[in-house]
């Protein structure tokens, strides 16, 4: 929002009353008429100043404020606080609402109107720091001629004291952090300027979303969520007494750090709205006495810590950085908590215990549902961080056997070969320097086979074969078409999974198997609109077909029987719904994966060490990657009907 002038619902000064039923009349005779210029005013003010300065014989005083008074014209313009937007929180919320963390910089701060912050708050806040506001004209010349003339008898550095509401906001938008005596005057004219320029109103609300409440809160609403866990315009008078009273000195006298000291602040703040007969001692002591319950500071705070750095970071390349912690994004994440916490809580109950048993230091889980694209759940680690590597997103780690299925994929597409295709698992030489060798991992050779149970064993010798006969670079086509960006070297090593890619880009890539061959850009975000509502981005999933239907629907049949009677048995779901997947483990045991899908979702799940040192020997993707691929989907799954693939049968074959 910005805080241009919205027409007024009455006049700025004294009929201008937000409660009418209060007594705002304890010193009215002292206060000057109000309809004369801001020149008046302040010329008055700073005359009576110069006057005692000059009966108290301070000449020197008397001169440095009259050297003020004509270099008025230098201070800043207030009018352009009509086109001042503050710095506001992102905050990001899951695909079905839920909060999962706030962006800001130095400031977490929601901005809101007048008409969102409680009746009870107002009142509280009027109460303690400026009871006089709706009848002053931004200066409270009998306070703040007190305060300034005990100034010039202590001395200008002992400034102080004397400042309404209205002078606390210039001096906290335009002014430095001084105690000076020419910084008060500077003060007395930007209060009085801005009360020319806008309503009681609009500096009230430009006071709620401006001011320090502790915490790095900005704001009202910023505090009112956080203390208490609520919206600014639930408050009641108990929460308001305390929020106002903690307003001098927040860090101090924060519920949170000194919950003692927040009370006695609270009591002062109740027994001045008694004095004044804006509440009744009856209200006063029912407020004391209510228990209240608090919230959590929300600063710096996510439900979900890895993935806000994901999120965050795809926001930083869209938006930029000052958008990001000072523009008041709304955004919706493709994340949906619930699978969120579920992959968090497997990652870190199942990573400790391969690190004692197995080796294996670090793990990291990507799930995308194919239809839309949208990433689902994200764990960049065991026990991961905001601000740590995230694994998920960031390690490139050799795809072993999870690579395959590309092989396979363009020799079905090719025309030339079908499910029972035979294969020969024999011995192969390819010259070279060195010459090229392939083995399979058990060191052993089955001899012919079916193309399917090539693939459903994993076997290397004829996989490498296939790569072969069909041409490397219609693998590498096909694995790019899926939207793998990794460097892919034109040689046969790359059909055993020599390239490296991220979990992430894995399990968005399966998907497009998953998806019938239809490709959908991966992303974390939903929507995202800017303070003002304007819609700055919104993903609109467009399937773009890249695989050859038969082909696709093919492989899903063979990667299905991975599962039932190939190297991912343990990954076989007890509801028996369809499942497709592939193992891969690479060289000296340095990964293990295990990827799979369902029409609604693909996961793909990492094991390994950060400093790619060896696991264990025989810490292959089918025996310990597969189990823990079989517990998040088994839990992501619930309530969510079984659903196949669909058949070859529908789609014809491509021709050769």
């Amino acid at each position: 929002m910005t805080y241009s002038p919205r027409p007024s619902r009455a006049p700025r000064h004294s009929s201008s009353r937000p409660f009418p039923h209060l007594d705002y009349d304890e010193y009215t005779a002292d206060i000057p008429p109000t309809r004369f210029s801001w020149l008046a005013q302040v010329a008055g003010t700073v005359g009576n100043l110069l006057l005692g300065s000059l009966l108290l014989g301070s000449t020197a005083t008397a001169a440095g404020l009259l050297g003020l008074a004509i270099s008025f014209r230098n201070l800043p313009d207030v009018r352009q606080l009509r086109n001042y937007v503050p710095v506001a929180t992102t905050h990001i919320v899951d695909i079905h609402g839920e909060p999962i963390a706030s962006l800001h910089g130095e400031a977490n701060r929601e901005v809101i109107s007048l008409e969102e912050v409680s009746p009870e708050m107002k009142k509280a806040l009027l109460a303690i720091e400026d009871s006089h506001f709706y009848t002053h004209p931004g200066i409270n010349p009998v306070s703040l001629g007190r305060a300034l003339l005990g100034s010039v008898e202590g001395g200008w550095g002992s400034a102080g004291g004397g400042s309404t509401l209205t002078m606390q906001l210039v001096k906290n938008l335009f002014l430095k952090p001084e105690r000076t005596l020419s910084r008060k005057v500077a003060e007395i004219v930007l209060a009085v300027r801005l009360e020319q320029v806008f309503t009681k109103d609009e500096i009230l609300e430009m006071y709620l979303n401006q001011v320090y409440w502790g915490h790095n809160l900005y704001g009202i609403q910023a505090a009112a969520r956080s203390y208490f866990n609520k919206d600014a315009a639930e408050l009641n008078l108990a929460e308001a007494a305390m929020l106002a009273g903690i307003l001098p000195a927040p860090e101090i006298f924060s519920p949170f750090r000194n919950l003692e000291a927040a009370k006695r602040r609270q009591r002062l703040v109740l027994d001045r709205l008694v004095q004044l007969k804006w509440i009744t001692p009856e209200e006063a002591q029912a407020a004391r006495e209510q228990k209240l319950t608090f919230g959590r500071i929300t600063s710096f705070q996510s439900n979900a810590p890895a993935v806000t750095d994901a999120i965050e970071a795809e926001l930083r390349r869209r938006f930029g950085e000052q958008a990001i912690l000072q523009g008041g994004l709304r955004v919706q994440a493709t994340i949906d908590l619930r699978l969120q916490r579920i992959a968090q809580r497997i990652v870190n109950e199942d990573g400790p215990r391969l690190t004692a048993t197995r080796r294996a230091d670090q793990m990291a889980l990507a799930a995308v549902d194919p239809r839309t694209g949208y990433v689902k759940a994200l764990v960049g680690g065991i026990n991961a961080r905001r601000g740590q590597f995230n694994r998920a997103t960031q390690a490139f780690r050799q795809t072993g056997s999870t690579f395959k299925p590309y092989v396979y994929y363009a020799a079905l597409a090719s025309g030339r070969y079908t499910p029972y295709s035979i294969l020969y698992d024999t011995p192969v030489t390819y010259p070279g320097s060195p010459p090229y060798r392939p083995k399979n991992y058990d060191n052993t050779f089955y001899g012919p086979l079916t193309f399917a149970r090539a693939l459903e064993l994993s076997r290397n010798v004829p996989t490498v074969k296939l790569a072969e006969e069909v041409g490397i670079h219609n693998v590498i086509a096909a694995a790019q078409a899926t939207g793998l960006s990794a460097e892919m070297p034109p040689n046969l090593t790359t059909a055993l999974g020599s390239a490296s890619a991220s979990p992430l880009e894995m399990a968005a890539s399966y998907a497009v198997f998953a998806n019938g061959g239809y490709w959908v850009e991966p992303t974390l975000l939903a929507q995202v609109v800017g303070r003002n509502g304007q819609v700055l981005f919104e993903a609109k999933p467009q399937p773009r077909q890249v695989l050859d239907p038969w082909a696709v629907a093919t492989l899903n049949q063979i990667l299905k029987g991975v599962v039932t009677q190939g190297t991912g048995t343990a990954a076989r779901l007890d509801d028996g719904r369809p499942v497709a997947g592939k193992t891969g483990t690479t060289s000296d045991f340095r990964d293990a994966w295990f990827i799979g899908y369902v029409p609604q979702l693909s996961t793909a799940i990492w094991i390994g060490n950060d400093n790619n040192s060896p696991m264990l020997p025989g810490t292959a993707g089918g025996a310990f990657v597969a189990p823990i691929w079989k517990r998040f989907m088994t839990e992501a799954l619930q309530g969510i009907p079984p659903q196949d693939f669909p058949s070859p049968d529908y789609f014809p074959p491509p021709q050769p």
